[in-house]
Formats: C-alpha cells, sequence, structure tokens
C-alpha cells in the first residue's frame, strides 16, 4: 500500500532541501528521497570544499608575491591541512547525518534510496526496503545531474578522477591532466599547480572558460601559463589507458603522461531513472521544460540543474523558493534569468552576469561595450602584484541599460555584485554613471567603464 503525503521531494541537494525544509516547516507532510547524501555536490564535494582548497592555494600565491612587495619568502606548501580541513570541516568526514537529522527535526521524512515515478503523483523508492508514496499535493523533481564523461576509447578502464576524487585526495600528485577547460577544471588545474603538481589542461574549444567573455579566457590561460600549467586549447584527448601507475593521454599523435587524470567536462541531467515519461516529461530530454513557476507537468515541479537554467547552488535555490511558494499556494513572482551570476574562483576570479557580448550581438540588439583592465586604475596600480584583471561591460545602446558584464580580478565575485544589481534591476547607465564609488576600489573602475560607454 502507498503511504500518504503531502510533497515528495525527488533529490535533496541544495535546490531539493531547502525546498523540503521550506515545506516541512510550514506543516506539510513532506519526504525527501536521495539515493547519496543529504546536501548533494555543494557541501561535500562541489562550492564549499573546493573553495577550501582554492583558499589554500591563493594563500601560496600570495606568499611568494612577498618578494615583489615586502621583501623575502620562503614557503613549503603541505596538502595536509587542506585534505584534513576538507574532510573534518566541510564535510565531516562526507557523513550527512547531521543534515538529516536537521531535516526530521522540521517533520520532514527522509528516505535513502532511488526515487523514481510510478505513475501520476505516485514515486517508488528503492533502498534498503522498497516503499511507495501517493503525494497529495504533487511532486518535485531535484536529482541534479552526473558528471558528462566523454565516450573516450580506453578511459572507462581506467581509475580516472571526476570532481569526488580530486575533492577527497590525499596528497598531490606530481602530475595531473585535467581534461575540460571549464570552471571546475580551470579551478582546481591551479590549485593542485601551486601545490607542486605539473598540470596539463586539454580544452577541445579553442579557448578555456568558452561560455564566458574571450578576455576573460585570455587572461585566465595567460595566468595559468605563467604559474607553469600547460593550457592546450584545440585539443581533444583521443585514448586513454591506464598501466597501473601512470595514465597516458593520446592526443595528436603525442602521448602525455601524469599520475593522475581529472575529466571535468561538465555535468547532465539523467532523467532515463525517474519514470519521467509516466508524468509526461521526455526521459531523453537535457533538461525539464518549466514555467516561470517551476511547473513541469500536472502536479510535478521541477528546480535545479535538470531544469537546464544554469548548473549553480544559487539557481537552485532560487528555484526553489519560487517552487516552495506556489505548492503553498502563495502566488510567488515568476522566475527571472536575464541576471544569473556565476563566478570561476580561480585567481583571478572570474565573475560575470548576463549576457555576453556574443550573445547580445546574437540576439541583434544595439550593443556597446566598454572594459578596463585593472592594472590601469589606481587600485590596481597600488596592489601590484597579481592585479591582473579587467572590467567589461555589455550594454542596450538603445535602451540604454546593461545587459551583462565581467569582473575578472581580485575579489572578483565580489566586485560582481553591484554588477548583478545594474543587470537585474535594469537601471540606466545615466544613473549609473552619476553614482559615486569609493576611491582607490577596484570596483571605481566600474565607473571608468561606464565612462567609457
Amino acid at each position: 500500500m502507498a503511504e500518504s503525503v503531502d510533497v515528495v521531494v525527488l533529490g535533496m541537494g541544495p535546490g531539493g532541501e531547502f525546498l523540503a525544509n521550506e515545506l516541512a516547516t510550514s506543516g506539510l507532510t513532506v519526504v525527501g528521497v536521495e539515493s547519496a547524501l543529504l546536501g548533494g555536490e555543494c557541501p561535500y564535494w562541489g562550492c564549499i570544499p573546493s573553495k577550501m582548497m582554492v583558499r589554500a592555494a591563493d594563500a601560496l600565491a600570495e606568499g611568494r608575491r612577498v618578494p615583489e612587495l615586502a621583501g623575502a619568502s620562503t614557503l613549503a606548501p603541505d596538502w595536509s591541512p587542506v585534505a584534513r580541513r576538507v574532510r573534518k570541516e566541510a564535510t565531516d568526514d562526507w557523513d550527512d547525518s547531521g543534515a538529516v537529522r536537521r531535516f526530521r527535526d522540521t517533520g520532514g521524512w527522509f528516505v535513502r534510496g532511488r526515487g523514481r515515478f510510478g505513475g501520476p503523483n505516485r514515486v517508488v523508492v528503492d533502498g534498503e526496503d522498497k516503499r511507495e508514496f501517493e503525494a497529495r499535493i504533487g511532486v518535485v523533481i531535484a536529482t541534479g545531474g552526473v558528471p558528462d564523461i566523454p565516450p573516450i576509447p580506453g578511459l572507462d578502464d581506467t581509475p580516472y578522477w571526476t570532481n569526488h576524487e580530486a575533492i577527497e585526495a590525499t596528497t598531490v600528485p606530481d602530475s595531473l591532466c585535467v581534461i575540460g577547460g571549464g570552471a571546475i577544471g580551470m579551478e582546481l588545474a591551479q590549485v593542485f599547480a601551486r601545490f607542486g603538481s605539473e598540470v596539463t589542461v586539454l580544452e577541445g574549444s579553442d579557448r578555456p572558460l568558452s561560455r564566458e567573455e574571450p578576455e576573460s579566457s585570455e587572461l585566465l590561460a595567460g595566468v595559468l601559463r605563467r604559474e607553469g600549467v600547460a593550457v592546450r586549447t584545440g585539443t581533444r584527448a583521443e585514448r586513454v589507458s591506464h598501466d597501473g601507475r601512470v595514465f597516458a593521454v593520446t592526443t595528436g599523435g603525442e602521448r602525455l603522461r601524469a599520475a593522475e587524470l581529472l575529466v571535468s567536462t561538465g555535468r547532465r541531467a539523467d532523467l532515463g531513472p525517474l519514470g519521467v515519461e509516466r508524468v509526461g516529461i521526455d526521459p531523453d530530454a537535457r533538461a525539464v521544460p518549466v514555467d516561470g513557476r517551476m511547473r513541469a507537468a500536472p502536479g510535478v515541479w521541477a528546480v535545479g540543474d535538470v531544469t537546464g537554467k544554469g548548473a549553480f547552488t544559487h539557481v537552485a535555490v532560487y528555484q526553489a523558493g519560487i517552487a516552495a511558494a506556489d505548492i503553498l499556494g502563495q502566488s510567488p513572482s515568476e522566475a527571472e534569468y536575464h541576471a544569473v551570476p556565476r563566478v570561476t574562483f580561480t585567481d583571478p576570479e572570474v565573475g560575470a552576469v548576463g549576457m555576453t557580448e556574443a550573445r547580445a550581438r546574437e540576439e541583434a540588439r544595439s550593443v556597446r561595450t566598454a572594459t578596463v583592465r585593472l592594472p590601469d586604475t589606481a587600485r590596481g596600480f597600488i596592489h601590484k602584484a597579481g592585479n591582473d584583471g579587467f572590467v567589461k561591460l555589455v550594454a542596450d545602446a538603445e535602451e540604454g541599460v546593461l545587459l551583462g558584464a565581467t569582473s575578472a580580478g581580485p575579489s572578483g565575485g565580489e566586485v560582481l555584485g553591484a554588477l548583478s544589481v545594474a543587470v537585474h534591476a535594469r537601471v540606466p547607465t545615466g544613473r549609473l554613471r552619476s553614482m559615486m564609488c569609493a576611491f582607490p576600489t577596484f570596483h571605481r573602475a566600474v565607473t571608468a567603464a561606464l565612462d567609457d560607454l
């Protein structure tokens, strides 16, 4: 017999957990279903532990800048404190019992297992005990994504890393080959290189961070190359092998050898195992289509990576808030995606919001741009060592508003905050130009870029 509840949430990553907590706190009977760890990628293998690693690597970089600014420095990189902090402070040794307890304290039901649709408003969970639920209100799909592993001959027969193994590493490999020059690949490449690993990045497109501005790609590739990372663009792995000690990656007739191989080629939704066809959703789709209130089908909502609106924790939690309000009958404002912020936490940080110049031109906008290099600003001159970066604005000349912006440099993600407000609220550029910015700050580069518009 199916157990009757109000809502079943399939997937308890950041979006699913937030939504389930909101609904349970509001008095609904909510079942959260998760086969892995409650909390998902972000607290255990993504945002939190990876940025602890980035922070440690950045500290080493600052130490190496001392001779240019303040005397002499001697460094002895040690991965042990990093691994210990990830294990103890971030992940509690990859134990989610605390998160499970907090959810249950709200009145929620947590079920460990793999959930799938048995029909409309019906969910079957395959776990230690098979259970079936009938949802009086509906079901939320929040199952996130899985690594999108390319079909490289030989790869499946090797002990390659995904971001999970990289985050769990207790030692730094002597050498590391990274397949994929996106945000995660570039972050981890820089981290391990700063701790002494010989790193090579293979990116199939003509530049890393290919979804961002070309200036961001050029900046980051240049910095990593100066730090000793071999960033090879337009290069694809053709075959992979492992002899029990090292990896061999064949590319363009050349064989690269590395102690470890990290595959970081993005993530994808995996709808097939969910039985979504039973509620009218295409199981082969790349994403679940949703309306502005996250409704995917009658009695079905979807949030997070599966919606294809951006594989970011902040997008998932934003959508979860809208879905929760809709489920509770609160008539929320519909979702907007014209100002989605994104940050690559390398050094320099690359923050961006809204459209790139290329995307704006594809939409036949009347585009005007302006770019200011941080080394040419007062704060960049003062900062000196490690001042690589720029601010780029993409404006609609006819409407007089910003369509997008990039803030790359020291604390680039923090400088992005003001630009995100401007893009989100569609603040007229004339109004922005009348704003005072503190001197000397990195964000004052925004004022200079506005003047250039």
